[in-house]
């Protein structure tokens, strides 16, 4: 048992120390900028939106998520700084992993949940039973989102994840080999079904807004851009390292050590890489809620970009008193409205 134990700590140590001395600067740069962008945003949709009240609860659920994460980056710089890929404390190594994973899963979660919401506004717009439009405004519905990640996250505390000890690592067990399976399947499934859906509801609303022959054309793209900012970031932040997860499952299984040792430095490298999805989550909100970048900009910038937003508005503001914000059509003495489409889109 003895020897398993060491040959677990060895395969946990890093494979070459200039790869994760690199990777753990990133972290210290990606720590430094995403606690205070993180705290600011927080105090926005705190202070400044009172999200329980602004229809922005699902939006404030990544920023704690986000925040969350930041937090636990000083842990993975200390390891990465002393050659190893995880703790050698067995208590302290799984607390990060559950912390990494399940802000992972509500990060993911929730923005799964604004993308459906979008795509019932848009797609669906004007039918009754929208239950994501209506229910996106209960606080406890976030924290059902949060309490139903756990039992996903629970698996990551059984068996140590980090260094990939799995289905032929260790001496394996019945109880461990289904332990293992399920955790990979868990890792996988969160990744991939979730893209499905971000694709789908992307090319659903990209679709339905390109058939439309009335509105604001600016407002459209700006509607375009926001479910393509969920789809690029997931895809950025979190579909590269699943990929380098499978390869290296792929190439342990198959016994090849040397193959191995850079698969683990790539699937480490692009985790590390996963966690800038703190860094560019804000650049989400500022399409999402049409408020929030005046309401940031205002609040924590210099004077001299608050006059430069002061002038945008003046000249978006005389731009619209020549254009009007919805068309109206007249078929024999009757007035039709064309639904606004627009209004939906920027209701949080």
């Amino acid at each position: 048992m003895d020897s398993v134990t060491n040959h677990t700590l060895d395969h946990c140590r890093i494979p070459s120390r200039p790869t994760y001395r690199a990777l753990s600067w990133v972290m210290v740069v990606q720590f430094s900028l995403g606690l205070p962008l993180n705290l600011s945003v927080l105090y926005i949709f705190i202070f400044r939106f009172q999200f329980w009240r602004n229809r922005c609860v699902f939006l404030f659920n990544i920023v704690v998520a986000d925040f969350l994460l930041v937090v636990c980056l000083p842990v993975k710089v200390h390891h990465y700084q002393h050659n190893l890929r995880r703790s050698e404390n067995n208590g302290l190594c799984k607390a990060m992993l559950f912390m990494l994973f399940l802000n992972r899963g509500a990060s993911i979660a929730f923005l799964i949940a604004l993308s459906l919401d979008r795509y019932f506004n848009v797609v669906h717009l004007g039918r009754r039973g929208n239950i994501v439009r209506t229910l996106k405004t209960s606080p406890t519905v976030s924290v059902v989102i949060w309490l139903l990640l756990l039992p996903l996250t629970i698996p990551t505390l059984v068996h140590t994840f980090e260094c990939c000890n799995s289905h032929g690592r260790q001496v394996e067990t019945s109880y461990h080999d289904v332990t293992d399976t399920f955790r990979e399947v868990v890792f996988f499934t969160q990744i991939v079904v979730p893209f499905l859906v971000l694709v789908y509801c992307t090319v659903r609303i990209v679709s339905r807004l390109r058939r439309r022959t009335v509105g604001k054309k600016s407002r459209l793209r700006r509607a375009v851009w926001a479910v393509l900012s969920v789809l690029l970031v997931f895809s950025f932040c979190f579909l590269p390292c699943t990929v380098a997860r499978a390869a290296l499952l792929s190439v342990r299984l198959l016994n090849l050590k040397e193959a191995e040792d850079v698969a683990v430095q790539v699937y480490d490298a692009l985790m590390v890489l996963s966690y800038t999805d703190c860094l560019l989550d804000p650049l989400i909100y500022c399409f999402y809620h049409s408020g929030f970048k005046d309401a940031y900009v205002s609040t924590f910038c210099p004077a001299f970009l608050k006059r430069k937003l002061i002038e945008q508005q003046c000249a978006v503001s005389r731009t619209n008193t020549t254009t009007s914000n919805r068309t109206n059509t007249t078929t024999g003495s009757r007035s039709v409205t064309v639904p606004n489409i627009e209004r939906a889109l920027w209701t949080t």
